[in-house]
């Protein structure tokens, strides 16, 4: 929880996304709640608007054609010609109908309840085996040697990864993710790029594979996208692998955040730690208050399409909204005293995975791989304790540690 002194001392008229303090990189929070109090729907420097509050993001996520999720006309500056461009403006979730609306009827039932339970016994297996490996270490990183191999294991196991490709994956999806951050040196750029490139040439031979090798009996998600044909309609072959690239990256990358953002935020509740070890059944009501506390997509993009009203504050169109939901989830028009962690709140109304039609197809997955994940290794090593204080990540759409070192005794 912010000091209320450090509140005091926030100025948030000027507030610009694109260039933000060091501290708000640690705890954006205050900055949050200023922006909820005094202008939740605030005009930065660049005429975007940053908006705050939980009722406004409600409304966008419910109306996909006044709010339209298109990134092309924002990206052109930021990527000009090139491969993060191509990507960012043809994955799932940069896109409006139609395209948005056949790759999720592709996906279809492939993450369905039923996938979910089938996955289980592998996932605590999987972790099982993590924690066997990790009881001879004694100290590790939780994030490195934990939070991010669970779910690269996930999303791996589901689009049918080969094992020995998937140590590559993570240095991708962070710099390729990493890449829509705000006012980004040309270093990291061309980091992205080249990371879009090496996951488009390792495609080019891992799909040609699939579809050679493609059996009736086969019915994972990257089957379903191969065969995806609706009324003529066939993804083309560019925009099947930006496909994948969305998938492997927002499989892993932000699950690994809601794995390290949850035992973080326990670690430094000892209470709700506590609580949490005495009834281990208050997992399901935690990890939604994680999602609600920390959430691991901070902010999310909307551009208007017409002249729109919001919250009484006149906005033209092809204006961009920067969905602030990490100051959403803390909104106290929604939530009962929303800066203190309570894992018996269970608060499902959050907005950690969106919503309308572009509500993130994978949230049941990564819900499944917190509620294992965190639960064994509180199990196995009860007296798991923080080491040092976690490094973030300067990342202002995404709340991602970078280390963070803990000991098992």
């Amino acid at each position: 929880m912010s000091n209320s002194t450090k509140q005091d001392k926030i100025s948030i008229e000027k507030f610009d996304p694109r260039h933000l303090p060091d501290d708000f990189y640690v705890d954006p929070y205050p900055y949050y709640r200023q922006l909820r109090e005094d202008a939740p729907v605030h005009l930065c420097p660049d005429g975007s608007y940053f908006l705050s509050k939980h009722a406004e993001l409600r409304k966008i996520y419910r109306d996909p054609k006044t709010f339209s999720s298109d990134k092309k006309a924002l990206f052109k500056p930021l990527f000009g010609d090139t491969l993060l461009y191509e990507h960012h403006t043809t994955s799932l979730v940069f896109n409006d109908p139609p395209l948005h609306t056949h790759v999720r009827r592709a996906i279809g039932d492939a993450l369905s309840q039923k996938t979910i339970v089938a996955m289980e016994a592998g996932l605590k297996e999987l972790v099982d085996e993590l924690l066997n490996k990790l009881e001879e270490k004694q100290q590790f990183d939780f994030v490195e040697d934990y939070a991010s191999i669970i779910p690269i294991e996930v999303i791996s196991n589901l689009l049918r990864v080969p094992q020995e490709d998937r140590d590559q994956l993570r240095r991708w999806a962070v710099a390729i993710l990493g890449a829509l951050e705000f006012d980004l040196p040309k270093d990291k750029l061309d980091l992205g790029n080249q990371c879009v490139k090496e996951f488009l040439d390792y495609l080019k031979d891992f799909v040609a594979d699939r579809k050679n090798n493609l059996s009736d009996d086969d019915d994972d998600i990257l089957s379903r996208l191969i065969r995806w044909d609706f009324d003529g309609f066939q993804l083309s072959e560019k925009q099947l692998f930006h496909q994948c690239i969305f998938l492997l990256n927002a499989g892993h990358d932000t699950t690994t955040n809601l794995i390290a953002n949850g035992m973080q935020t326990l670690l430094a509740h000892p209470d709700q730690l506590e609580k949490l070890k005495q009834e281990p059944d208050l997992i399901k009501s935690a990890v939604e208050e994680f999602l609600r506390f920390e959430s691991p997509v901070q902010l999310g993009n909307r551009m208007t399409t017409t002249d729109v009203e919001i919250a009484g504050v006149e906005i033209p169109a092809n204006t961009n909204l920067n969905l602030g939901i990490g100051a959403a989830n803390r909104d106290p028009d929604i939530y009962s005293d929303p800066e203190t962690l309570d894992i018996t709140r269970n608060p499902r109304d959050h907005h950690a995975f969106a919503g309308g039609i572009h509500l993130c197809a994978g949230l049941n997955v990564a819900r499944l791989e917190a509620q294992i994940a965190i639960p064994a290794i509180l199990k196995r090593f009860p007296d798991l304790r923080s080491l040092e204080t976690p490094v973030y990540d300067r990342r202002a759409r995404f709340r991602a540690i970078l280390t963070m070192p803990v000991s098992v005794n």
